[in-house]
């Protein structure tokens, strides 16, 4: 089987589409309720961030002869994390691949596609959270709200996860951060 997936920012015209993976996908595997909160985020994010600040990637499965038919099969969206300090941190969150293609390192391609991005943009450090197990395949490691701060009070602090993109020290010597306002919910941490 050939290797036909394509990584690479998303297009303003595919917001529907991406909606759409990040809806099925959490449908298929959390039921329909976390599918439309999940599908609701995904459109929040895409539709409210600013777009000098918004980082969303796709991955897309061309293995068809025409470019009519490539296919967004993933998507994953960064977001800016603000500290009171001058630290460039970008959240990952969420992070959607399609049902059929699971289990083949989609997800985690694309992740490494996004983070090498945020590199090149300068960004120090990217910050998620969701399952350890999961990012730690992807360089994420497991961080307390003491080392970094999180916007609002973490229902799975287990799953509060960091990693440094230059190779030093993760250090944040604010108390306090933001995330843009699509993510701005308790209910979502």
């Amino acid at each position: 089987m050939s290797n036909t997936m394509k990584f690479r920012h998303y297009n303003s015209n595919e917001i529907e589409t991406i909606t759409q993976v990040f809806t099925q996908t959490f449908t298929n595997s959390e039921g329909e309720n976390e599918g439309k909160t999940v599908g609701k985020l995904a459109n929040d994010l895409l539709t409210t961030t600013a777009p000098t600040e918004l980082l969303c990637f796709v991955a897309e499965d061309d293995s068809s002869e025409s470019d009519a038919d490539s296919t967004i099969v993933g998507a994953i969206i960064f977001t800016p994390l603000s500290f009171g300090d001058e630290t460039k941190a970008y959240l990952l969150s969420p992070v959607a691949v399609s049902t059929q293609v699971q289990k083949r390192g989609i997800g985690q391609q694309l992740i490494n596609f996004g983070l090498q991005a945020l590199k090149e943009q300068g960004i120090e450090l990217a910050v998620t959270y969701g399952d350890p197990d999961y990012y730690s395949k992807v360089g994420f490691g497991q961080i307390t709200v003491e080392q970094i701060p999180a916007p609002f009070k973490l229902s799975f602090p287990h799953g509060w996860l960091a990693q440094s993109l230059t190779g030093g020290e993760i250090t944040v010597t604010s108390e306090k951060s933001n995330c843009v306002k699509g993510l701005a919910h308790a209910e979502y941490w």
